[in-house]
C-alpha cells in the first residue's frame, strides 16, 4: 500500500522561514531511517504558496488565481510517499517523525494512494494501458 504522508503549512513556512540546522539534522536522519526500512519513494518540501497558483475551473473556462492562499491550515508544506504494508504502520513511522514545525502544533495526514485495481471495471484494459504508459510500469496494479 502507497501512503501520501503530508505536513501541514504554518504561519512560519508560509512566510518562508526556513528550518533550523537542529531540524534538518533530525528530519536528515528520519529521512535515512526511513530509507533503510525500504518505505520511502519519495519527499519533498514545499516552497510558500506565494511562489504559487491556483487553476480554477468552470466549465470550460479556467482562472488563474496566483498565491499567496489565506487559510494557511488547509496548505501543504511538505510531503512523502511511502510503500507500506498498512495504515497503522503508516501511523506508527509518523508517530516517530520528529516536530516539522518546532514551536508549534502541526498535523501531519495520512491519504492512501489509489493503485489502479482500485478503480475496478471502469478502468478498461485499454485505460490501464493508457495509464501505464503515462506513468510507467512502476505504478501499482
Amino acid at each position: 500500500m502507497r501512503f501520501m504522508i503530508i505536513i501541514k503549512a504554518s504561519q512560519d513556512s508560509e512566510a518562508g522561514i526556513m528550518p533550523s540546522t537542529d531540524l534538518l539534522t533530525a528530519m536528515g536522519n528520519y529521512n535515512e531511517e526511513l530509507a533503510k526500512a525500504g518505505i520511502l519513494l519519495a519527499g519533498e518540501g514545499l516552497q510558500p504558496s506565494s511562489k504559487g497558483a491556483r487553476v480554477r475551473f468552470s466549465g470550460d473556462k479556467r482562472t488563474v488565481i496566483d498565491g499567496p492562499f489565506a487559510e494557511t491550515k488547509e496548505l501543504i508544506a511538505g510531503y512523502w510517499l511511502w510503500q507500506v504494508k498498512s495504515k497503522e504502520e503508516a501511523i506508527e513511522w509518523v508517530k516517530r517523525c520528529p516536530n516539522p514545525m518546532p514551536g508549534t502544533e502541526p498535523e501531519i495526514e495520512i491519504r492512501q494512494v489509489f493503485e489502479l485495481s482500485d478503480f475496478g471495471a471502469e478502468l478498461t484494459p485499454e485505460l490501464r494501458e493508457q495509464e501505464e504508459r503515462a506513468f510507467g510500469q512502476g505504478k501499482k496494479c
